[in-house]
């Protein structure tokens, strides 16, 4: 009998053994170690703003566009749903075709695939333009978005626009990546 108790013992500490492997093996869901106590959703690992240029730098310029170039590590943990653009600098509050706004993979010199956007739209207090991907962008990426100015400021020197990006969740946490920085030149100082 005693032996017949401990194949038991020896079969349920096994069991169990195996059990407890199994389940510390299995990935915790991913999340957990994104997500605070309130439903808070944010990124790991920080989304970096590589670029940001327009296509003419001269004053009055029409037909320019400006290019916001956004890497999104691997380990991101998780997928970008929305960026937000905001001119915080300049002499001259710069409008743009909100509707015309577009967006890639890659950078501008090497493009890749198109990318679908749900919505983009422009508060007329704040001026911030909000850009929400459909689908999300996955982490690994880089990505460009594309603004078409209606001109360039009339006024030259440093305009500077903040770039917000958000993780899919109704409650995500906004991390800015800093500005992008534009320069423009009045006519005939030799920049163009």
């Amino acid at each position: 009998m005693f032996s017949k108790l401990k194949s038991i013992t020896i079969s349920t500490s096994v069991a169990i053994t195996l059990a407890l492997a199994g389940i510390l093996a299995s990935p915790v869901p991913s999340t957990l170690a994104r997500q605070l106590s309130d439903g808070t959703v944010f990124f790991e690992k920080a989304p970096r703003l590589l670029d940001a240029y327009s296509t003419f730098s001269s004053v009055r310029i029409r037909g320019a566009k400006y290019y916001f170039t956004i890497e999104l590590p691997v380990n991101a943990g998780e997928p970008l749903q929305k960026v937000i653009i905001r001119q915080r600098r300049g002499e001259q509050n710069i409008r743009f075709f909100v509707d015309e706004t577009f967006a890639f993979e890659g950078t501008p010199d090497e493009r890749g695939q198109r990318l679908g956007l749900e919505t983009v739209t422009q508060n007329e207090e704040t001026k911030e333009i909000e850009v929400i991907f459909d689908p999300p962008i996955p982490p690994g990426a880089i990505f460009t978005i594309g603004l078409k100015p209606k001109r360039n400021p009339r006024y030259g020197g440093i305009y500077l626009f903040g770039v917000t990006v958000f993780p899919v969740g109704d409650k995500s946490y906004g991390l800015y990546l800093g500005p992008g920085r534009f320069q423009f030149y009045q006519n005939g100082d030799g920049k163009h």
